[in-house]
């Protein structure tokens, strides 16, 4: 089997894009695509972490505009990305992998409790670990605590999963028709252009401690394998473009 191009990764899953057609919850069609995906890559050889928003159930930043606490709003979107930790984790097994759940929010009768050393000792035993809860904290958004998750388990890169688009653009392509996709760019190219890959402050997270970013269609039979194989697939943000 052909060594994969990179050993250890995180996955970044939107909320949004376990939802599928519909406009809220969850999809069981599209869990049990995503389980299949990262299913193929866990037998690769890579060691594979994932993190989950809530999206599809639950946003803070939207509740406190109705006139709610941020912080008591954000600690309910972390629920939801327990919930969404707990589905995609019952249709990995489904398909036959090994798979964690820790959560940064203590719930010790569906999760473990988020440790790094555990969490890392499970990927080296090749158990999926999926990451929920956010960072435990409020104003800190998934994107953020994928990030952060991927820097303390020493992952080679972070794979930001989009529903429908293939990349990083300079304007919305979903209502931009003539929109420019991105192949690579630098995390300050992605920063100073407010582009809309991540938020800012997983971004200069990444960029501080130099971790590549993979912006792509996770919908798109086959590109998260292809990724692993070392093919270009989507935008590739990091500290050098060019190379």
């Amino acid at each position: 089997m052909t060594k994969p191009a990179y050993s250890r990764v995180v996955l970044k899953m939107s909320g949004e894009s376990f939802k599928g057609s519909g406009d809220f919850g969850l999809n069981a069609d599209t869990l049990h695509y995503v389980s299949e995906q990262i299913k193929d890559i866990a037998e690769m050889g890579t060691e594979v972490g994932v993190v989950v928003g809530g999206g599809n159930f639950w946003r803070g930043a939207d509740y406190e505009q109705t006139g709610m606490d941020r912080s008591t709003a954000d600690f309910a979107g972390m629920l939801a990305t327990i919930m969404n930790a707990l589905a995609l984790q019952d249709a990995l097994e489904r398909v036959g992998v090994t798979v964690r759940t820790q959560s940064a929010i203590a719930m010790p009768s569906v999760a473990e409790p988020y440790i790094r050393r555990r969490a890392v000792r499970h990927l080296e035993k090749g158990r999926v670990v999926i990451f929920a809860g956010g960072t435990g904290n409020p104003y800190m958004t998934t994107d953020t605590a994928a990030a952060l998750r991927a820097l303390e388990i020493g992952a080679d890169v972070l794979i930001m999963a989009k529903n429908g688009v293939d990349g990083v653009y300079d304007s919305d392509p979903l209502k931009n028709p003539s929109a420019k996709k991105y192949e690579r760019l630098s995390h300050y190219e992605a920063l100073s252009q407010r582009l809309q890959a991540l938020d800012s402050t997983a971004l200069s997270l990444c960029m501080d401690n130099s971790l590549a970013i993979v912006v792509f269609d996770i919908f798109k039979s086959g590109n998260l394998a292809s990724i692993l194989s070392g093919e270009h697939v989507g935008t590739l943000i990091t500290d050098d473009p060019t190379a």
